[in-house]
């Protein structure tokens, strides 16, 4: 990997001349924007009205868990989408394949809006409705490792954490975009209207913001890394069977570092949607502006504690972070649980706060772990498991706990459990991890699958 920085520093720097890093930055984020609204929609509309529109003859407690459950097919269809799509990344190039990632979702999340729910097309509703979720996540399982490596090897190595943050403002620009979708239509239509119908408008928006996002990644450049890589040597023949059999062990450690960031990310995305509107009998409304003004203190966030990675390192902050995360965890629900609207509120923005401190280093950490010829694989293949092992299960897990126990201490003790799991696994990632994801090769324990 080291000899990508050296004999072949020029091309890299020729590359980098054509193609300025803050386009390429922007262009990675609002593209990963638009995936993550499509993504979002999705998962705000099953906590709010998929379980009434598609599964009607259910109670609403059982209802609520196959909605969430069709959510959770989202996920087990992204490590698939890594594995396709870092395959292509890897072996023809980045650009390319995170366009037809964009197609691929934009696509889905639109058909999703056309959909006839349960009442005009019986048991074909539902079924149509999983088959574009399994779609939904292959396209975003090719979409973040791809925008976060390609916006990495266009940057300069003493600024990669800063820039490697861009795909990651992404996740909450998204949220907020679906969230506040969803509350204009709710406002604009009413109740009632929106429930029936109007809950389609931000699924078919999606199509205009897929143009834009296509015309962004259409004038940029392919990785120069992945150029002079490709020029010295032959890309892998199955770039995806080398990080399984040669990186093993770094795919288990980047995925036990990343899940607990997830599970704590969905329960505040997602399930506290659910919660708070159908369990403490908050108004939706007000949920759903908590959330969206939670999401806007977590992107503000994000490159402030991006910067302070290239000064400080990586594992620094995100080991810091996974600590205050798991304090706060703790009281979530509690909180909650007084119906106080203001205290929820001030809780829900601290919440934002919290999250991007881990969430802005992850996708130049998880890149960390892998060379350039197999890094679109082996940071889509262990970031999409780590979020299936999260942020895939947990609104089922939480709803279900909830259905079993009637306490929210026991989806607190689950989250608990999997947050010491992943900052113990953080304390595991060598302290030299910081300001260059070359540091794959300096990890004793991992050296020699390198």
């Amino acid at each position: 990997m080291s000899s990508v920085s050296g004999a072949s520093a020029g091309t890299t720097e020729q590359v980098q001349q054509k193609m300025p890093i803050r386009k390429v930055a922007w262009a990675s984020a609002i593209g990963s924007t638009i995936e993550w609204y499509d993504f979002f929609l999705y998962g705000t509309a099953a906590a709010l009205v998929f379980d009434a529109q598609f599964f009607p003859a259910l109670n609403p407690t059982v209802g609520t868990i196959a909605a969430f459950s069709t959510l959770t097919v989202g996920f087990l269809a992204r490590p698939l989408g890594g594995v396709i799509f870092g395959h292509f990344g890897d072996k023809v190039g980045r650009r390319n394949t995170l366009i037809v990632s964009l197609l691929l979702m934009g696509v889905a999340t639109t058909l999703i809006g056309a959909l006839p729910t349960y009442a005009q097309f019986g048991i074909w509703a539902p079924i149509l409705l999983v088959t574009l979720r399994l779609v939904q996540g292959i396209g975003l399982g090719g979409e973040w490792g791809g925008a976060v490596v390609l916006t990495l090897e266009h940057a300069p190595k003493a600024r990669r954490g800063f820039y490697g943050s861009f795909p990651q403002l992404g996740t909450p620009a998204g949220l907020i975009l679906a969230n506040g979708a969803f509350l204009g239509a709710n406002a604009l239509i009413g109740q009632e209207g929106f429930t029936t119908w109007g809950w389609r408008i931000p699924f078919l928006l999606s199509i205009i913001l897929v143009a834009v996002g296509l015309y962004l990644r259409l004038h940029i450049q392919e990785s120069p890394e992945f150029v002079t890589m490709s020029k010295k040597d032959k890309p892998k023949r199955a770039p995806v069977a080398t990080v399984v059999t040669a990186h093993w062990k770094s795919v288990l450690h980047a995925t036990l570092v990343i899940v607990g960031n997830s599970t704590a990310a969905y329960i505040f995305m997602v399930y506290v949607l659910s919660y708070g509107a159908k369990t403490q009998g908050l108004d939706k409304s007000f949920m759903l502006a908590c959330v969206i003004g939670g999401s806007a203190i977590w992107l503000v966030s994000v490159p402030f504690w991006a910067s302070l990675t290239d000064r400080f390192g990586l594992r620094s902050l995100f080991v810091y972070g996974s600590v205050i995360r798991l304090l706060w965890c703790l009281v979530f629900f509690p909180v909650v649980n007084t119906g106080s609207e203001p205290l929820i509120l001030v809780f829900m923005l601290s919440m934002g706060l919290v999250l991007s401190m881990t969430n802005a280093p992850i996708g130049t950490l998880t890149a960390s772990f892998f060379p350039v010829d197999v890094r679109y694989s082996g940071t889509s293949v262990a970031y999409q498991i780590g979020s299936l092992l999260g942020g895939g299960v947990t609104p089922l897990i939480a709803a279900t706990l909830f259905a079993t126990t009637s306490s929210s201490w026991s989806i607190t003790g689950y989250v608990l459990v999997i947050s010491v799991l992943s900052l113990l696994a953080s304390l595991a990632i060598p302290r030299n991890t910081g300001h260059d994801t070359d540091t794959a090769s300096a990890r004793p324990s991992h050296a020699a699958a390198h």
